[in-house]
């Protein structure tokens, strides 16, 4: 023997000596690569670089999904799971199948910090909530973060309306040393209504007529969604007349046309209207109106000094108690009530100034001392307002 042959050996025994001290057996719960050496029947034999080849049982086997299961083939390598260092009879057993769960754990945990959504497949529920089934893995969705359906206490027979339907939902809690995996449908909603209303203000332009349905209404205004994510119409910007509450010209579910008013990107917030949409009553209210002229209104609202009343077009103004009935009205509450429909005489128009001053004492010895126009009031109309047309003026 040469020299240097002794030497190649003598390093290859050193090799061979230094991977024994590095050598790890395998352990309970680990997960290696391995690489598949033989694809039988009733298993699949692994070579997972330890002393002994691992073996995949047959049960292991069906769990798989089965179009990973014909895609499988000698010298693929794949995740596998120590499911016993040494069985009764000395053979390493593996499983692929809880392997590859090992790839959907590392993506539930990137997931919980990206706080992305995802869909889930319900299969069941317990005491506590709906069990779900994501990727490989089972999880859990509890009754308090669920809101496709309500899921209080005599309502759990409805549960099981939801087998098999799929969820949005978002990962709030990943530990998998307990195989816990914890989704909430509501968190997602939110995070799905922050990306449509994003997406939203990144397509909209101030000025945009754009379709929504009325979702909400509050004291201050009306909430519109506009396919996905809200905008609000503020009480003010409902109409040209005064509202006092949204109800008053909206309701739940209707479907309107809104005009944007407002984009505000870093608050996320889009502001609507609905009257500039509608015709500005004032633009030509000269050429439609004048005074003296007999017309009918709706009271929008009653105050200690009279009521304000709107024309069917929006154009709103004051009854002034002192122009209520003959006169000699002490508070107009006992009088009218908002929503009362009125026939009126226009006492003044001031289109310039956005006013109109109505009365119901048109020709009476404390009015104007004008002549009544033509126009005679409706058989139902108040006593009030039937006073004769050729009434003595001042």
């Amino acid at each position: 023997m040469s020299f240097d042959e002794s030497e190649k050996e003598i390093s290859e025994f050193q090799q061979l000596l230094d991977s024994s001290f590095n050598y790890v057996p395998p352990r309970r719960g680990e997960i290696r690569n391995a690489i598949i050496l033989q694809i039988d029947d009733r298993e699949i034999i692994v070579d997972m670089g330890t002393k002994r080849d691992g073996i995949v049982p047959h049960q292991d086997i069906e769990r798989l999904d089965p179009r990973f299961r014909d895609s499988l083939k000698v010298s693929m390598e794949v995740p596998v799971y120590v499911l016993n260092p040494r069985d009764q009879d000395d053979n390493l057993i593996v499983s692929i199948n809880m392997g590859l769960q090992q790839y959907d754990w590392e993506k539930a945990r990137e997931l919980l910090k990206s706080e992305e959504v995802v869909n889930v497949s319900v299969t069941g529920h317990n005491r506590g909530g709906i069990l779900v089934h994501w990727n490989r893995l089972e999880g859990f969705i509890p009754s308090s973060h669920l809101i496709s359906m309500n899921l209080s206490g005599e309502r759990r027979d409805t549960w099981d309306d939801l087998r098999d339907k799929e969820l949005v939902v978002k990962v709030i809690e990943v530990d998998q040393d307990r195989r816990r995996l914890i989704f909430s449908e509501r968190e997602a909603q939110k995070e799905w209504r922050a990306q449509q209303k994003a997406r939203l203000l990144a397509e909209l332009s101030e000025g945009d007529r754009v379709k929504g349905t009325v979702t909400g209404l509050r004291d201050f205004g009306a909430f519109v969604n506009l396919g996905g994510a809200d905008g609000l119409i503020h009480v003010s910007e409902l109409a040209w007349h005064r509202v006092d509450h949204p109800r008053d010209v909206l309701k739940v579910g209707e479907e309107i046309e809104v005009y944007v008013l407002n984009l505000d990107r870093e608050s996320n917030r889009i502001a609507l209207s609905r009257k500039r949409l509608l015709n500005d009553p004032w633009e030509d209210a000269a050429q439609r109106y004048h005074e003296g002229q007999l017309v009918e209104g709706t009271v929008t609202n009653v105050v200690d000094f009279g009521a304000f009343v709107a024309l069917d077009d929006g154009l709103e103004g004051l009854l002034h108690l002192s122009e209520m009935g003959d006169g000699s009205l002490k508070e107009p509450h006992s009088y009218v009530k908002k929503g009362d429909r009125l026939s009126l005489r226009i006492s003044h128009l001031e289109p310039e100034k956005r006013r109109v001053g109505f009365t119901q004492r048109w020709g009476t010895d404390a009015g104007d001392g004008s002549e009544a126009p033509p126009e005679t009031p409706p058989a139902d109309a108040p006593p009030q307002e039937a006073a004769p047309q050729d009434a003595p003026s001042e």
